[in-house]
């Protein structure tokens, strides 16, 4: 048992120290706001981070809007560093992103059929802005590559030809009702 404690205290230890290096990492954009706000409060940024972290937490729980708190999350940071990977040279950021994009558009869709669910599952909004977080983690494995490579990617491949001669007959005949017009 003992030993059980010291790995999830290691973990809890390199996590902090992860989180901490990010949020002093200067090529962020949330470096200089917390420089601001450390510097006002005296209190240290990790501990700012992880209150707020909290707050939110709690209110996905507890709070009137927590579907807009969620959405924000799950929107807000992934379109603006959306912008920059558009403005930047590498493909790698862009791949990064749109494959983000795509986990949250499919999400969004079966969320939108099972809204009910949303209502039944306890804590949905806290589940839900947990997994949108995953999806965005800056790291190799997130949620999104994992839900692209084992999900997503091996359906399209199936079934992309059938889908793409669907929407070119498609085009094909809106052409025709065009012209006809």
């Amino acid at each position: 048992m003992a030993a059980q404690f010291s790995l999830v205290t290691q973990w809890f230890e390199n996590y902090k120290q992860t989180v901490d290096y990010s949020l002093r990492d200067s090529s962020k954009p949330w470096t200089k706001p917390l420089d601001m706000v450390e510097q006002r409060t005296g209190i240290d940024r990790s501990k700012i981070f992880f209150g707020a972290a909290v707050f939110c937490g709690l209110y996905l729980i507890f709070g009137y809007g927590a579907q807009l708190l969620c959405n924000i999350i799950g929107v807000l940071y992934p379109a603006y560093v959306s912008i920059h990977a558009i403005e930047t040279s590498t493909k790698l950021d862009d791949t990064k992103w749109l494959t983000y994009w795509v986990t949250f558009g499919i999400f969004t869709v079966i969320e939108f059929f099972s809204h009910m669910l949303t209502h039944v599952i306890p804590f949905y909004w806290l589940l839900k802005c947990g997994f949108l977080i995953w999806c965005m983690l800056p790291m190799e494995n997130n949620g999104s590559e994992i839900i692209y490579q084992k999900l997503v990617r091996p359906y399209f491949l199936k079934h992309h030809a059938s889908v793409d001669k669907i929407i070119d007959d498609g085009m094909k005949k809106a052409g025709s009702v065009l012209k006809n017009d």
